[in-house]
């Protein structure tokens, strides 16, 4: 049952409408009393959690419901706006998914950084060195030629090559172009670049969310200017 079903019930148990009530009592097993502490402590709780509530249609669904009389929605209507009430209220709780989706980066790149022979490049890339090479390391300006891998940190593949291809360093993500530039030909490494060094808060299209790092098997076979 929602919450809120659960509050309307606890509304219930008051007698509607305080001044039909005698107020001259005050000891503490006053009926009156007992049933305005009550009001004025399930108010204060929805006016902090429904600001803009309308007052006279709360009181009259709790006089007709209190007093066994013919409501004016039906059950059904009821309990689909209450729970599509409490639905709203589930998802303004939570945080913007770009706060969601940086503190998953953050989560995900430091299990990262705690696996065994992971180190840390000076711009946050971490790499895994899988096949160490002996050739010589590209430049900024120069064209590489790899084979790759490209994995979400789920694991998913969201892009790899079927076969040796080209690349200038200057016209691919800033996380290759840092990374390649400090590795030899023959090397295969695995990078995993921090979203800002990727695509960031813009993302890729359907493949690639705003936020999230990628994972990258990389093979540098050749290099040429």
């Amino acid at each position: 049952m929602s919450r809120y079903l659960f509050l309307v019930l606890g509304l219930m148990i008051c007698v509607a409408d305080a001044s039909e009530q005698p107020s001259s009592k005050t000891t503490a097993s006053d009926p009156h009393d007992l049933a305005y502490s009550l009001g004025a402590s399930l108010g204060e709780r929805l006016r902090q959690e429904v600001p803009d509530l309308q007052i006279q249609a709360l009181v009259d669904g709790l006089r007709q419901a209190y007093q066994g009389k013919p409501l004016a929605l039906d059950q059904a209507r009821m309990e689909q706006i209450l729970a599509q009430h409490e639905a709203q209220n589930a998802a303004d709780a939570q945080p913007p998914q770009s706060e969601k989706a940086l503190v998953a980066e953050q989560q995900f790149l430091t299990q990262e950084k705690a696996v065994t022979g992971v180190r840390e490049l000076a711009d946050g890339i971490l790499l895994t060195e899988l096949s160490p090479g002996t050739g010589n390391k590209p430049l900024a300006s120069d064209e590489v030629q790899v084979k790759y891998v490209g994995r979400l940190p789920d694991g998913t593949v969201f892009d790899k090559s079927t076969q040796p291809q080209w690349f200038r360093l200057d016209s691919v993500i800033s996380g290759w172009s840092s990374a390649l530039q400090q590795m030899p030909v023959g090397a295969k490494w695995r990078l995993v670049i921090p979203s800002a060094l990727a695509y960031g808060a813009d993302g890729a299209g359907e493949l690639i969310p705003p936020f999230t790092p990628l994972v990258f098997e990389i093979e540098l076979l050749g290099t040429r200017h």
